[in-house]
């Protein structure tokens, strides 16, 4: 296919299709290949492509060399009626963060409240995937994950803690759920990597080198270090996630764990902690959301700043993202289409990835 440096668009229902093809070619059975595509999505979807499609060609060189189980023995170690302790058993990432926190909707029926510690997962993509699920239910969701050290302790400059990535969605009535979904650094460490994809500098202030010097180089940034988001604040939210995803959960943390890029040689081994909140129990959900819309109400009507025309609310952002995508298609760079074309011919699949292109 004819590459380009500008940016294009696929269109969203052959997207999805293509990407569950792929993940079926690559081993995966068509239920597991179908969460793993719809989360890739959504991150598209949502504004959100370092997290995105762009990521279907490592997830597959993952699976290709063992390192995530094509069908993972996921079992509950420990449970309790509020709690429970899984094993992930190396599978994909999006595949038992979804099995968890479906059966923390279920559990937070009875209980009114439940969490789950993963332990022996992959990268789960985003965070938002799951807190979502709870939020469409009526249920307060809570998702986090570790991941491997690409952060230096605030005043360091040795990588020690994950980007670790949380997220918490909260339903509404009239309005839409609010949604926060955020890493520990000051930008997500996959936006980085889709820099170096697509050979494109950064913005000075998202990480340092190696020795601790500002960079806009993609590659020397993910030789060094992300930056924490608020200084010390983001570098203490990033070490709690980890004890609460991995070391709760007796699984690996920061330095322990194993890349995702570039790694043929070990597991991840991430850990996920993911926790639903069935408002029902504490108080009449109606109530609740009524006073959640006046609480949206009230912030969107106060007065913005000079600059700004608008107050917007956490989640908004995406949502009106997937609208427009939608309609117009997910954002691909030349080096993603690059990439899913050599993934493609390396799985020996007849599709034409140009048809699945917007025209201009």
């Amino acid at each position: 296919m004819t590459e380009t440096n500008i940016d294009q668009r696929l269109k969203v229902e052959a997207a999805y299709p293509f990407a569950q093809r792929i993940f079926v070619a690559a081993g995966l059975p068509e239920a597991d290949a179908a969460i793993v595509a719809d989360n890739l999505l959504q991150a598209d979807l949502r504004g959100h492509p370092s997290h995105g499609i762009s990521r279907l060609k490592v997830y597959c060189n993952r699976i290709r060399d063992g390192f995530v189980a094509r069908e993972p023995a996921i079992h509950v170690i420990n449970e309790t009626p509020a709690a429970f302790h899984l094993d992930g058993g190396h599978g994909m990432g999006a595949v038992v963060a979804d099995k968890a926190m479906r059966m923390c909707i279920r559990k937070a029926r009875t209980s009114g409240i439940a969490m789950c510690s993963v332990r022996a997962g992959t990268h789960f993509g985003i965070a938002s995937y799951y807190t979502m699920q709870a939020a469409s239910r009526d249920m307060i969701g809570f998702a986090c994950s570790n991941a491997p050290a690409a952060i230096a302790p605030w005043g360091g400059i040795v990588p020690m803690l994950g980007t670790n990535p949380f997220s918490m969605s909260v339903p509404a009535g009239k309005h839409r759920p609010l949604v926060f979904d955020s890493a520990s650094s000051i930008v997500a460490r996959g936006k980085i990597n889709l820099a170096e994809i697509e050979d494109r500098p950064i913005p000075l202030g998202w990480a340092i080198d190696q020795q601790g010097r500002p960079t806009t180089d993609a590659t020397e940034a993910l030789k060094g270090s992300v930056l924490p988001f608020g200084e010390h604040k983001g570098y203490g939210i990033a070490l709690m996630i980890d004890i609460l995803s991995g070391i709760l959960g007796g699984g690996a943390y920061g330095p322990h764990l194993g890349p995702l890029w570039n790694n043929s040689e070990t597991y991840q081994d991430l850990g996920f902690f993911l926790l639903a909140i069935d408002i029902a129990s504490f108080r009449d959900i109606d109530d609740f959301k009524a006073q959640i819309d006046q609480m949206i109400d009230e912030i969107k009507a106060s007065e913005s700043a000079p600059d700004r025309n608008e107050i917007l609310v956490p989640g908004e952002i995406e949502f009106r993202n997937e609208q427009y995508n939608r309609k117009h298609g997910i954002i691909v760079g030349a080096g993603v289409l690059h990439d899913l074309d050599e993934l493609r011919r390396e799985l020996d699949l007849e599709m034409n990835l140009a048809a699945l292109l917007h025209s201009a």
